[in-house]
């Protein structure tokens, strides 16, 4: 949990404790693991893993042309700078797992040929509903994948680069 979150040792236990008391987590085999409680998937609104690596796999490979085909597209609203994705199909020991969660960082050509890309947020609500709709078309409708905006904190975890 401290390597996860990027916490000390202290903190996490802290962290671990509290969440225990609350009935979230309870200990594993070895006293060092933690699982989660049916209260802490019910809260966290976990739901249980129904694909297998291969079809997330392939899922993020149909991806990644995808995004290399928008990418070429002159006509594109937006540019993929940047796409990591990350989630427990990086873990092979699973059988069955999540759909795989994909930061996606976009700019719009007219920044890059400005070369200022900087801009991470959405400029305005219209800009922010447009950023959607080509995460939802760039999706193709795929339960496999979940595309969210890019965020620095998604590289620094396990993670694999789209591009």
């Amino acid at each position: 949990m401290a390597n996860a979150l990027k916490i000390n040792r202290p903190e996490a236990e802290h962290a671990l404790a509290f969440l225990q008391a609350q009935g979230y987590v309870q200990p594993a085999r070895a006293t060092t693991e933690w699982m989660t409680t049916p209260a802490g998937e019910t809260v966290s609104g976990a739901k249980t893993p129904r694909f297998t690596r291969e079809s997330v796999e392939q899922a993020l490979t149909a991806l990644k042309g995808r995004i290399q085909q928008s990418n070429k597209n002159r006509q594109a609203p937006y540019r993929i700078t940047d796409a990591v994705a990350f989630g427990d199909f990086l873990i092979s020991d699973r059988a069955r797992v999540q759909p795989a969660d994909v930061g996606t960082h976009l700019a719009r050509p007219e920044d890059l040929r400005r070369k200022n890309n900087s801009a991470t947020e959405p400029r305005s609500a219209s800009e922010a509903q447009a950023e959607r709709k080509f995460l939802r078309d760039l999706r193709a409708k795929s339960a496999h994948l979940n595309l969210r905006p890019y965020a620095d904190w998604m590289r620094k975890r396990t993670h694999r680069d789209l591009l």
